[in-house]
């Protein structure tokens, strides 16, 4: 069985509603930045503090690991889609959604608010960089685009629709 990979801007829903996705499907669910700390021993933050390419080549590393497993649910880390080699490795046993929702429904939603994330830690507004900077990414590597700007059952059913079709393949 597949996995299902969501990707996607910070804030854009992926924890949440992996979580509520692989609660509706019996599988299990990972958080790539958690298992990353994890199993690096050390906080995003920390590699952060060192560089981003030091915290690239490890969400790399998770996610190859991540990628191995079967018929599990992954949200990953907004910029996992910055490397090919993950987007090809998690592709390689997984389908790759992206769940879409735009850097103004994310601020007003107040999703980023109090967030620790390094790269939204100087500004709020350095989503909408963020966003012009990946979607092309997002939408390049994702097989499905769910909308995240209805309601939570909407994009919830769209998600669950995506893993049926998926799992009559």
């Amino acid at each position: 069985m597949k996995n299902l990979v969501l990707i996607g801007l910070p804030g854009c829903g992926k924890t949440s509603f992996g979580k509520k996705l692989a609660a509706a499907l019996g599988r299990p669910f990972y958080d790539a930045d958690e298992v990353l700390e994890e199993r690096e021993g050390r906080s995003i933050k920390s590699f952060f503090a060192e560089s981003e390419e030091a915290f690239r080549r490890a969400e790399s590393r998770t996610l190859a690991h991540l990628a191995a497993l079967k018929g599990c649910v992954i949200a990953c880390g907004g910029g996992a889609v910055k490397r090919e080699e993950n987007m090809e490795v998690l592709g390689k046993n997984g389908c790759i959604v992206f769940l879409e929702r735009s850097p103004r429904a994310i601020l007003a939603a107040g999703s980023i608010d109090g967030d620790a994330r390094p790269l939204l830690a100087a500004a709020k507004e350095k989503i909408f960089a963020l966003y012009r900077e990946r979607i092309e990414l997002y939408r390049r590597y994702g097989a499905y685009t769910v909308d995240n700007e209805g309601s939570e059952e909407n994009t919830l059913a769209q998600l669950l629709k995506i893993a049926e079709q998926e799992a009559g393949r």
